[in-house]
């Protein structure tokens, strides 16, 4: 086994702090690397406090991981020690549905294997995220890095990145399309990069006027503050899509009206009460709303290589491991722009 050092969370109530524990020795399949950073994703924050039930504690967070390989198995062919590694939301699947097969492992049909706050596929053994000082991972679900980019400001793109790409991807968001981002925060600013650079004509939609400027600088074509009638009314029914990535409550009903015929609201923010939508939202006008994951491993690594090429990754600020409780009260507060990424090193 492997001695390893992490912050968790162990209970609800409990704010994070050291603990260590042993993580599986390195199999035929598998590849160690040590965690060079790692990004914070809000969703850490609603698992650690349970709001969206069945939190497994003692709990290690973490699935925006990047690092260098240490150790890889006998039988390994896609990794040698010394290469830069990633590791996003997923660490395991059944491998064997139809889902696995096409690689959306995603959307595994037998329950895939969460990086964190889940189990192996034994369904038994708990898994351990990234806010610790290794992993252990299959080499089926490591990801290749390119030394191209600020590796810290990579970290965010295997969750916040390839949430937002994988829709955009989906739908076919490209030239000729109108696309609004709900929300510019961690989500939301990738989308904005990500519909850019797709071509799309990309609007910004927001409670906050004092976003506007960061909003444009991101490559946002416009900006509508959503609180002012004016503005959400002289853009009614005007967009193909909306990627909605807010994860406090907000009215459906006004955002889809929005889109025009045949138009797609896109969920990738959870709030934690369920929404309330008045059929006739959707009815007339034939609109649409969905809801996306992130992307399989295939597609991951395909937003990384894109990302390389385009020299896209996350805004981030990067903090010590001790600042994380700081760092979950300033996020509740959108009080970043627009990812803190830990400097493990600082463990």
């Amino acid at each position: 086994m492997i001695a390893t050092k992490a912050y968790a969370a162990q209970t609800k109530d409990s704010n994070l702090a050291p603990w260590n524990f042993q993580r599986r020795d390195v199999g035929p399949r598998d590849v160690q690397f040590d965690i060079l950073f790692c990004g914070v994703c809000h969703s850490d924050l609603h698992q650690i406090k349970d709001e969206w039930g069945g939190s497994i504690f003692p709990m290690v967070p973490g699935h925006e991981i990047v690092g260098r390989v240490v150790k890889v198995g006998a039988e390994v062919k896609k990794f040698k020690v010394g290469d830069l590694a990633g590791t996003g939301c997923l660490v395991d699947s059944c491998r064997t549905c139809d889902n696995c097969k096409h690689g959306l492992e995603q959307y595994c049909t037998n329950g895939h294997s969460q990086t964190y706050n889940g189990v192996e596929q034994d369904k038994k053994t708990p898994t351990y995220g990234g806010y610790s000082n290794t992993i252990v991972v299959h080499e089926d679900f490591v990801l290749s890095i390119s030394d191209k980019l600020d590796l810290a400001a990579v970290a965010p793109l295997l969750c916040a990145g390839i949430t937002t790409y994988s829709p955009l991807r989906h739908w076919k968001v490209g030239k000729g399309h109108k696309l609004a981002v709900l929300g510019l925060g961690g989500l939301g600013h990738m989308a904005v990069k990500f519909g850019v650079a797709f071509g799309a004509e990309v609007t910004v939609l927001s409670t906050s006027a004092s976003k506007e400027a960061d909003a444009k600088k991101l490559g946002a074509h416009k900006f509508v503050v959503t609180s002012d009638r004016a503005q959400t009314k002289a853009v009614a029914g005007y967009f193909d899509f909306i990627i909605d990535t807010v994860s406090a409550a907000h009215d459906l009903g006004l955002y889809l009206s929005l889109l025009k015929t045949d138009g797609a609201h896109i969920l990738v923010g959870a709030p934690p009460d369920p929404a309330q939508l008045h059929a006739f939202s959707l009815i007339p006008g034939r609109k649409t709303l969905a809801g996306s994951m992130i992307g399989g491993l295939p597609e991951t690594q395909e937003m990384l290589d894109f990302c390389a090429q385009h020299n896209i990754v996350s805004d981030i600020e990067l903090i010590d491991m001790k600042d994380i409780q700081k760092a979950f009260d300033r996020m509740v507060k959108g009080d970043v722009r627009y990812r803190f990424v830990i400097d493990m090193a600082t463990l």
